[in-house]
């Protein structure tokens, strides 16, 4: 079963290692070393973000490196573009009122 890319994002947890990997490959010691929690809980928190294709791992030498899927994220930020041109016009409504409010007390 795929776990929706949506749920993934929704742990606080998952959210700050992909931001962890967004700028650079790490292994799974060096992301668990950012927590208080165990190896084993991070890993599973990396299963997770794997499956949902958010983030891929590569094998170099003995190590595996987890990194970034960029056009994943793409996907959230797609989904998200509708909500951000609803949330811009309410802001707008919004700068008008208060501007306009502003001015009547003058």
């Amino acid at each position: 079963m795929r776990r929706d890319i949506f749920q993934a994002i929704a742990d606080p947890t998952r959210r700050s290692i992909i931001t962890l990997i967004a700028m650079q490959a790490m292994t799974p010691n060096a992301i668990a070393e950012n927590f208080n929690s165990t190896r084993q809980s991070v890993s599973k928190h990396l299963k997770v973000l794997v499956e949902c294709d958010l983030i891929k791992q590569e094998q170099k030498g003995r190590e595996i490196y987890y990194s970034l899927e960029i056009e994943k994220m793409k996907e959230i930020d797609k989904w998200m573009e509708q909500f951000r041109a609803i949330w811009e016009t309410k802001f707008n409504q919004l700068d008008k009122l208060l501007l306009t409010l502003k001015e009547q007390k003058k």
